[in-house]
């Protein structure tokens, strides 16, 4: 068995395997079976999706929910259930409607100070005094979907002078707001337009950024737990003085575990902890799954010899081969179906199941865009190693 316990509830403690740490993230990010829960019921369990790359979260969606299709995930965003904002790690995720004030209070001093106090904001001559009385102004500009330049133009006619486009990035990045629906194929496109988040966050306010940062501190620990110190901060790029003083005060509600190594793990009563023998189906993986990026310790699920092939330098992270609960590859659409290239040899039983994702997701993306991932190209030309590159048919 993957965990030792000894009884008492919260007072739970006991060493977990790595395996058994693995097949924890499987079981609570929807990745041992396809459940059959709706899109908001979803992003409530798996806590974000990460979604700089517009197919991405229909991809993750896809490989997690039985019976998913596009306009489900086109219903949730069109009807705001669901919502594309900066977040975690300062990037876009997606994130239950009814999540996005608590988590963005929980990163507002990330955000306020990686943004407000980037050097590309400053050198506009605005200070992070100037921004918190032209938040508002700009929330109440955008009452409705605006474009980026729609909003700087206003913002710029407002302070009477141009502003580097450099400045405006990082102010946009801090102001509460949500990304409106665009055109197809994918709801999200490089033609941004944004919108005033509702349920407007508390900005500034340091006792409401310390009680959603214990909200957001424990869906994560839900969603991905077990999990380190470091784990957490490493999802949410919040400092790690903040994330203890998070986990301290819910102390009283989790259990302690001991990582493979010794380390210190955080985890909600009850959680599922399946075996470490427990099967684990292969899936197609999308670019940036959360799963790749939200531990300090990227091994719980990229074996430490292939993490540079996965993540590149300058932050791609390729559509991975999960096989048995690891990358062990990576895939792209091409002429007639997938390009699965594994970095280790793989079992005939296993290339068969692989074929089968690939047929369903082949299928899945024909109405949309048979290759959503086009532009990523260039990591292939660049050469990836190889024990076996196949051609899986899309039919």
């Amino acid at each position: 068995m993957g965990l030792t316990r000894r009884a008492g509830g919260t007072g739970e403690t006991g060493v977990i395997t790595a395996r058994s740490l693995n097949r924890a993230t499987l079981a609570r990010q929807l990745l041992l079976d396809r459940e059959p829960v709706s899109i908001t019921d979803a992003l409530r369990q798996v806590v974000a999706l990460q979604a700089q790359q517009p197919a991405s979260p229909y991809i993750a969606l896809w490989n997690r929910l039985a019976g998913f299709t596009p306009g489900d995930l086109d219903a949730a965003v069109s009807g705001r259930e669901a919502v594309k904002a900066t977040l975690m790690r300062i990037t876009l995720h997606l994130v239950r409607a009814e999540d996005y004030r608590a988590f963005r209070e929980a990163m507002e001093p990330t955000l306020r100070g990686s943004r407000l106090g980037d050097a590309r904001f400053r050198a506009s001559g605005l200070t992070a005094a100037d921004a918190d009385t032209l938040v508002p102004e700009l929330l109440a500009y955008a009452d409705r979907p605006r474009t980026s330049a729609a909003l700087q133009n206003h913002l710029e006619e407002r302070l009477g002078a141009p502003l580097e486009l450099s400045a405006w990035r990082m102010l946009r990045q801090y102001v509460p707001l949500w990304h409106a629906p665009a055109e197809a194929p994918w709801l999200f496109n490089t033609r941004l337009s944004y919108v005033a988040a509702s349920g407007r966050p508390a900005l500034t306010d340091p006792d409401a950024a310390a009680a959603s940062l214990r909200v957001l501190v424990h869906r994560y620990l839900a969603g991905f737990g077990p999990a380190s110190v470091a784990d957490v901060a490493q999802f949410s790029l919040v400092r790690r003085d903040r994330v203890k003083a998070a986990l301290q005060a819910l102390a009283d509600g989790l259990v302690q575990l001991a990582g493979p190594d010794g380390t210190v793990l955080y985890d909600v009563p009850d959680a599922p902890r399946p075996a470490e023998d427990t099967p684990a189906p292969p899936r197609l993986m999308a670019m940036w799954d959360s799963i790749l990026l939200a531990y300090a310790d990227r091994g719980r699920v990229i074996p430490p010899a292939y993490r540079k092939l996965v993540i590149r330098m300058n932050g791609d992270v390729l559509p991975t081969l999960l096989v048995d609960g690891y990358v062990a590859g990576v895939w792209r659409p091409a002429d007639g179906g997938i390009e699965a290239t594994a970095f280790h040899p793989l079992p005939d039983e296993v290339w068969e199941e692989l074929a089968a994702e690939a047929r369903s997701l082949t299928a899945f993306l024909a109405d949309r865009d048979p290759a959503p991932y086009r532009r990523y190209d260039h990591w292939w030309t660049k050469g990836l190693p190889a024990a076996e590159t196949r051609l899986l048919p899309g039919d």
